[in-house]
């Protein structure tokens, strides 16, 4: 595995690592040589992820999280703190869909996604940034928050008009995070993938429509989850701490 930027000596909290994106940065960063703190609600899945990464040689935690509950947030980062010390890359990537036409999804499933996506997203990075102040993050200048978007913020379409407008929304919520920490020394940076394969799309890329929308694509291909390694490991180390309140489109070119 390419490691372009270290990340030794760094405690990440990956919220949603139990498959997809955040379990691959899970091991990503354990490559680059962070302590990882994998919190989501499936343990046995973060479990069988931890286990990768301690045979492999890196150090990392399971820990239960439900970002839609502030004390299972606190909870996840109280057993960081115990485990490895402050957490100063924070991974706001929980997430989920409620596809069909919007005259069609219930409100019930509107709600979680809006507490998934938004509301946990919020959560996260607060309850992140009250204890990285509180450990001098403002002369430090070590805070690092990416906050995992979409590049569905930016367009319209048909199918998921919800998850679309909650990723729009944490992208203005990232920027407005940024500045209101910039002198506190904690950095927000929003990530906006592309289409990529994970569990959240279900089978969607096998059936006739998938294919027809990946061959709608200019390289007529999904992205891979590894393009987006090198800008993950930067808006978490060291090297980024210049850049703040951005949001950078990682998408092999699909939205051109």
């Amino acid at each position: 595995m390419d490691i372009p930027f270290s990340l030794a000596g760094r405690t990440a909290l990956i919220a949603g690592a139990s498959s997809g994106l955040g379990a691959h940065f899970a091991e990503l960063f354990a490559a680059a040589g962070a302590n990882v703190v994998l919190g989501a609600r499936r343990m046995d899945r973060t479990a069988e992820v931890v286990e990768k990464i301690v045979a492999a040689g890196g150090n990392a935690l399971a820990v239960p999280l439900d970002v839609t509950d502030e004390a299972s947030v606190v909870a996840a980062y109280d057993a960081a703190e115990a485990e490895f010390g402050v957490v100063d890359s924070i991974i706001a990537n929980a997430g989920v869909s409620a596809a069909g036409r919007s005259t069609d999804v219930p409100l019930d499933r509107l709600q979680t996604l809006i507490g998934t996506n938004f509301t946990g997203v919020y959560v996260v990075a607060r309850e992140g940034a009250k204890r990285l102040i509180a450990n001098d993050s403002r002369a430090k200048e070590n805070g690092r928050i990416t906050i995992i978007g979409s590049i569905t913020s930016r367009l319209t379409g048909e199918g998921d008009s919800a998850y679309a407008a909650s990723k729009a929304g944490v992208t203005h919520l990232g920027r407005n995070l940024a500045r209101e920490w910039v002198r506190q020394g904690v950095n927000v940076n929003t990530i906006h993938p592309g289409y990529i394969a994970t569990e959240i799309q279900g089978d969607w890329y096998q059936t006739e429509g998938g294919q027809k929308q990946i061959a709608g694509f200019h390289r007529r291909r999904l992205q891979d989850m590894a393009s987006l390694d090198a800008m993950m490991l930067y808006f978490s180390s060291d090297a980024s701490q210049s850049v703040t309140g951005s949001d950078m489109v990682v998408d092999d070119g699909q939205s051109l």
